[in-house]
């Protein structure tokens, strides 16, 4: 009997705990990375070093050094947090990709990768985009279901393409950052925010790392649907320099309130009007759920004009409120 009633008790909880389970956050370690830290000149551990010391460090390796260590370890210095931009670049350059600044590659498993559009060197506001649901490497470039305006890539180029129309003269960077492993479909690790706690600590080095050489850049953090949690997630460690945060699409913010993220950036938020993501309850039981939808004015986010953004992906097209009222925000605007 006490044999039944244990099977039982297991045939329940186990379901439970696989549902409601606590929220778990690891960043992966890099390609490479225990053959990184075998190496006999006593590398900096990637996983334990801020990218402040990396930055240091990397500043102090005599310049054949540093060009021995990113010819060896490419994915590791194509991936490292406080190495400078221009080393990631050569790092990570791909002969089928001409041309472009890929500032983090990794090809494993669905993959992760991040580009830059614009001179990051240069610019002194810098918008990063972070993505939601089943977007990994494989449709980086082509969008989700081969879907153009789903892409990553695509949508970094019309917010960049918008901020310079309207500043041409203003120094602007906008970045595709791939740089989590976003669940692959509307199942239990959407519902869940296990994935986006783990992306908000690689979004926290990586905004650590990009502000390194230019402590007084001003980054806006945007998040479409799932990725609006990480960055939430993310928001009370990001730093001053973050000075804006945008929800598009996002199912829940995993807060009750703005107030709740803890950070002193603007708050923002906007969704479709038939964006699918309006009927998704607000709520949030036992760590399933997102709470309150940060566009109900009781969230007390600013408000972001959508009214002519159509469907759950459409907050990049050119000609739309939305792309425009982004552009004006990463530029250090209001979202007239």
């Amino acid at each position: 009997m006490n044999r039944l009633w244990i099977v039982s008790a297991l045939l329940v909880t186990a379901p439970a705990l696989w549902l409601f389970g606590p929220t778990q956050a690891d960043v992966p370690a890099l390609p490479r990375h225990q053959e990184w830290l075998a190496d006999a000149r006593q590398l900096p551990d990637p996983a334990t070093a801020t990218p402040g010391q990396i930055s240091t460090w990397f500043a102090g390796l005599p310049p054949a050094h540093a060009d021995e260590l990113t010819r060896q370890y490419p994915e590791v210095i194509g991936n490292l947090d406080g190495v400078p931009v221009s080393r990631r670049y050569a790092a990570n350059h791909d002969p089928a990709r001409p041309g472009r600044q890929i500032l983090a590659l990794d090809r494993r498993g669905d993959g992760l990768a991040a580009e830059v559009i614009g001179d990051l060197a240069t610019a002194n506001r810098v918008a990063i985009l972070v993505p939601g649901v089943a977007t990994e490497l494989a449709n980086f470039d082509t969008g989700l279901g081969g879907v153009r305006h789903r892409a990553p890539a695509w949508q970094a180029r019309q917010l960049h393409d918008q901020a310079r129309a309207l500043a041409p003269g203003t120094p602007v960077a906008v970045i595709a950052w791939l740089g989590y492993d976003t669940p692959d479909g509307v199942r239990r690790e959407a519902l869940r925010e296990d994935r986006a706690a783990t992306g908000a600590l690689a979004l926290e080095r990586f905004v650590a790392g990009l502000v390194q050489d230019r402590p007084e850049r001003q980054i806006t953090v945007i998040g479409h649907s799932y990725g609006s949690i990480v960055a939430a997630r993310a928001a009370s460690r990001l730093g001053p320099q973050v000075t804006d945060i945008v929800a598009i699409g996002s199912p829940g913010m995993g807060v009750p309130d703005r107030a709740s993220l803890n950070t002193s950036a603007r708050v923002w938020a906007g969704s479709a009007p038939d964006d699918w993501i309006r009927r998704i309850p607000g709520v949030r039981i036992f760590g399933i759920g997102h709470g309150r939808s940060p566009i109900d004015p009781d969230f007390g986010a600013l408000p972001l004009p959508c009214a002519d953004t159509v469907g759950h992906d459409g907050y990049y097209q050119p000609g739309t409120s939305s792309l425009r009222a982004m552009a004006e925000i990463t530029l250090g605007r209001g979202a007239a």
